[in-house]
C-alpha cells in the first residue's frame, strides 16, 4: 500500500506541507482536511491589504481547486478533525475515518478571548479568518467610532486600517505603550507616536469592565475607572491561544503552549509531526526550544516537515521573522530575545525618523535579534549575523558608515 500524508489543518503551513511533499517527488496520497470552507490562503493580507479595502478577499487565496487537483491532492474544506489515533486513523466530525501512515498537525491558533461582559455582543470583532477580514472591513467602511482592546500587532494593524477608512479610533491597553511586551517601552513608543500623528488615542495603563450595549448591539466600552467610549465597532486583539487540544486528547507531549517536536518537527510520536502556531520546535540556531504564531513559521515549518516525510536530508536554520506595515511605515523584525536574556539594544540611525535598524545585543556582546524600520534588503545579513553568533563592537553596530554585510 502506498503511504499516505494526512495533514490535519488547511491554512498556510498545512498547505506549504503539501506543496513541498510533491516537490520533493512525494508520490503517496496527500489528504488535507481544514476546518474553514475556503481553500488554503494567507494571513498576512487579512490585516493589511484585504481589511483595508485594497485587494478583494479571494487574492489571499493561495491556490485554486483545479492545482490541488493537478496536484493529486485531496483537499477536505469544511470538515474537522475530531480524534486522532497517532498508530494511523483520523476521525472527522461527520463520523467518517481517515487512514494515514504519517500525520502532520497544522491546527493553527484562534483568538484569545476576554472573560468580558458584552464580548459576544454584534458589533464585537475579532481578526483570525478570511471572513473575519471581510465583516471586519464592511464595518470599519462606515466612518464610526473604533475601540480597539489590546495594543498589539493585529491591534495597531486594525487600528491603521480604521484611521485609514476615517473612523475615529481609541486603543485601550493595560501596558504603558504599543507592543511593550514583544519590543520594550523605547521601541513602543516609536509606534505610539506614529499612531497618534495619524489622530489614533491611547489609553494607557487602562483595562475594560465591560462592552455595554443597547437594542442588542455594542454601544460603548466601559474601561476599569468607569468611564465608557462610545463605539461602533470594537475590536477584541489580545493576542492568539494555539489550538492544541486534538494533540493533547491524541497523547502527544505539549508544553509550553505547544507541541513539542524536534527539528524536523517530529512530535514525541514518530507518525505525528506539528508545524505552524502549534509547534514547539527545537532550534539549532537558537540553541532551545521556540513556538512562534507568525507568518513566517507556518511558511517555513512545513517544508521542514514534509522534507522529513519525504526522506530528503535538510537541515533546519529556522529564524522568527515577522513584517508589518502601517500607514507608510514598514517594518521587519527577525531573531529572538529570552526574557530576562539582560539584552540591550543599539539603536542603528533615528528613532525619531523612524529609519533604524534596532539590534538586541547579549551581555556577551552578540546579536540576538533586529527591527528594521523604514530600512530595506538588511535582513539577510542580519540573519547571517545572528547565526554566526559572533561578537559585536557595539559602535561599530551602531556606525552607519559601516554597511550591515560588512558587520561585525
Amino acid at each position: 500500500m502506498p503511504h499516505t500524508v494526512l495533514i490535519i489543518g488547511a491554512g498556510l503551513a498545512g498547505a506549504r506541507t503539501a506543496e513541498t511533499l510533491r516537490a520533493q517527488g512525494f508520490e503517496g496520497p496527500v489528504v488535507l482536511v481544514g476546518q474553514e470552507t475556503h481553500l488554503p490562503y494567507d494571513r498576512p493580507p487579512l490585516s493589511k491589504e484585504v481589511l483595508q479595502g485594497k485587494k478583494e478577499p479571494d487574492t489571499a487565496v493561495l491556490h485554486d481547486a483545479a492545482w490541488y487537483a493537478d496536484q493529486n491532492i485531496d483537499v477536505r474544506v469544511g470538515h474537522a478533525v475530531s480524534a486522532l489515533d497517532p498508530a494511523g486513523t483520523a476521525t472527522l466530525d461527520d463520523g467518517s475515518t481517515v487512514a494515514f501512515d504519517t500525520a502532520v498537525l497544522a491546527t493553527g491558533s484562534r483568538p484569545r478571548l476576554l472573560d468580558l461582559a458584552g464580548s459576544d455582543l454584534p458589533g464585537v470583532f475579532f481578526l483570525r479568518t478570511l471572513d473575519d477580514s471581510v465583516r471586519l472591513r464592511d464595518a470599519l467602511s462606515h466612518e464610526g467610532d473604533v475601540v480597539l482592546i489590546g495594543a498589539g500587532w493585529i491591534g495597531l494593524e486594525v487600528a491603521a486600517a480604521a484611521r485609514q477608512a476615517g473612523n475615529t479610533v481609541t486603543v485601550i491597553e493595560p501596558q504603558q505603550a504599543p507592543l511593550q511586551g514583544a519590543l520594550g517601552k523605547e521601541l513602543g513608543e516609536v509606534f505610539r507616536a506614529l499612531h497618534e500623528e495619524h489622530g489614533v488615542t491611547f489609553r494607557f495603563g487602562d483595562g475594560v469592565s465591560e462592552i455595554v450595549g443597547d437594542a442588542g448591539r455594542a454601544t460603548g466600552v466601559r474601561t476599569k475607572d468607569g468611564t465608557v467610549l462610545p463605539a461602533d465597532v470594537v475590536v477584541i486583539g489580545v493576542g492568539a491561544q494555539p489550538n492544541v487540544e486534538l494533540a493533547q486528547a491524541a497523547g502527544l507531549t505539549v508544553e509550553g503552549g505547544g507541541v513539542v517536536v524536534d527539528e524536523t518537527m517530529r512530535s514525541s510520536h514518530p507518525s505525528v509531526y506539528a508545524v505552524g502556531d502549534i509547534a514547539r520546535w527545537e532550534s539549532p540556531v537558537l540553541g532551545y526550544a521556540v513556538r512562534v504564531e507568525h507568518w513566517a513559521n507556518a511558511l517555513n515549518s512545513g517544508p521542514i516537515a514534509a522534507r522529513a516525510i519525504a526522506g530528503v536530508a535538510a537541515g533546519n536554520d529556522l529564524l522568527p521573522y515577522f513584517y508589518t506595515d502601517q500607514y507608510d511605515m514598514g517594518m521587519e523584525y527577525v531573531g529572538d530575545v529570552p526574557r530576562d536574556s539582560g539584552a540591550e539594544i543599539v539603536v542603528r540611525g533615528d528613532l525619531a525618523s523612524r529609519e533604524f535598524i534596532a539590534f538586541w545585543v547579549s551581555t556577551d556582546d552578540r546579536v540576538l535579534a533586529a527591527l528594521a524600520m523604514n530600512v530595506w534588503d538588511v535582513i539577510e545579513p542580519i540573519k547571517t549575523l545572528i547565526r554566526s553568533r559572533a561578537a559585536v563592537d557595539r559602535e561599530r553596530l551602531a556606525d552607519l558608515s559601516v554597511p550591515v554585510p560588512d558587520l561585525p
